[in-house]
């Protein structure tokens, strides 16, 4: 089995939210996305998808862009994104998902002999003092470092001696710096290997897509970033 990442599709079958007004890497991008998906992923293969997935407002909204990635090979994980606006709670996006679909929210499932969990996660403040960072910023943060521990925890539970941890969130686990991290922190105590993440776009700047950092493996898989092509970060 060979597992994929690739985050931030940003599809909108049954809304009217065209992503070439974003720049020319975005048009037609769900043609060239399902093409290279189809050619490099098979029906055995798993991909993490790191949220952004639909621009739906509202769940009956989703169903066309859940159904072309239902069409697509191999099985999906998916998490929430900043933009999953019609996901409300993980038991009703859990009761509408297509079968070849799974949802993780701050918990874990183990496949294989490979656990991945997830989490949204929030900016990380780009040093101490940062004024950007507001106070509601800084409570966000926090609350998303419980729920990550919570995902951790729950995948801790799952692994056996010789797994392997991959670890699925949406935000950048660090800043623009990749500095330390609450984030990486967490990341390192609790073992993970590979984590997969989004929300960076093209139009933002250059960004790398693979770095190692303190023994882990840190995938960035927006689609526009990677020429809408699935990233391999493992096979088993």
């Amino acid at each position: 089995m060979k597992i994929f990442a690739l985050s931030d599709l940003h599809l909108s079958f049954m809304v009217e939210k065209p992503m070439d007004i974003f720049g020319g890497n975005w048009e037609n991008h769900t043609e060239k996305l399902k093409e290279n998906w189809q050619n490099m992923v098979s029906q055995d293969d798993l991909v993490l998808i790191a949220g952004d997935i639909s621009w739906a407002m509202k769940m009956e909204e989703t169903q066309k862009d859940l159904e072309f990635i239902e069409s697509l090979n191999g099985r999906k994980i998916i998490i929430k994104g900043n933009h999953e606006y019609w996901w409300k709670s993980v038991s009703n996006v859990r009761a509408i998902l297509p079968k070849s679909i799974m949802a993780l929210q701050n918990d874990a499932v183990k496949i294989g002999n490979v656990v991945i969990a997830g989490t949204r996660g929030w900016d990380v403040p780009e040093s101490e003092n940062d004024s950007r960072f507001t106070q509601e910023d800084q409570k966000l943060y926090a609350r998303e470092q419980i729920r990550m521990e919570l995902a951790l925890e729950s995948a801790k539970k799952l692994i056996k001696e010789g797994d392997t941890l991959i670890y699925m969130i949406h935000y950048p686990p660090f800043n623009s710096k990749r500095e330390d991290s609450e984030f990486t922190r967490l990341l390192e105590k609790y073992g993970a290997k590979k984590v997969v993440y989004g929300h960076l776009h093209k139009s933002m700047g250059r960004y790398s897509t693979h770095i190692s950092k303190n023994g882990i493996d840190y995938y960035l898989t927006s689609a526009d970033l990677i020429e809408m092509k699935p990233m391999l970060i493992e096979e088993i």
